[in-house]
């Protein structure tokens, strides 16, 4: 059986050529990003796939829950929303909605030249030293960043940083580690 990931990346392409080429990116953004998230509650993708629905109720039951959720663009007053929802229903893709709204969110940040990080850390860091973290990657990867910042009291001090698919790792735990690794050979 194939990944989901497998599964998501044609969709949110698709999805992602149709938003773009309409100027429609931050609302789709948004609209996925809430139906993603919905979606991400397994209890409720157990409850579409009940066979007592078809797939009209289905439809009609998401664009109702994001209607309320204010995912504006599937909650059937657009009519590409309504019918990305229809195909991934027939499909039975509904479940890959939260990868395909992170897949989205990928394409859309190599087109505005953006790199989302989080900066994990013992204790909580000032703002300047975020506002340096984040110059410092944007002179390393040529991108703006977006940082969100994390606590983590396992780490002991120190601090790791992901951005995309760069990871570094500052954090006192890893060097002890490498210090532990470094005695035992």
């Amino acid at each position: 059986m194939a990944d989901n990931n497998t599964i998501a990346r044609p969709y949110a392409t698709a999805i992602f050529e149709l938003a773009h080429a309409a100027g429609d990116l931050a609302d789709w953004s948004a609209s996925l990003d809430v139906a993603g998230q919905l979606l991400a509650d397994r209890g409720l993708v157990e409850y579409l796939g009940n066979p007592q629905f078809n797939d009209e109720q289905r439809l009609e039951f998401l664009t109702g829950l994001f209607t309320k959720a204010n995912a504006k663009l599937l909650a059937g007053s657009d009519s590409k929303g309504t019918n990305f929802l229809k195909l991934l229903i027939e499909n039975r893709r509904i479940s890959v909605l939260p990868e395909i709204a992170a897949h989205f969110e990928e394409l859309k940040a190599k087109v505005e030249n953006t790199v989302d990080a989080t900066v994990t850390s013992a204790s909580q860091l000032s703002s300047k030293q975020l506002d340096d973290i984040a110059t410092a990657l944007k002179k390393r990867l040529g991108r703006e960043v977006k940082i969100e910042s994390e606590i983590d009291e396992n780490l002991i001090g120190g601090a790791v940083i992901r951005a995309g698919d760069v990871v570094i790792d500052g954090s006192l735990r890893a060097r002890l580690e490498g210090l532990a690794n470094a005695l035992i050979k």
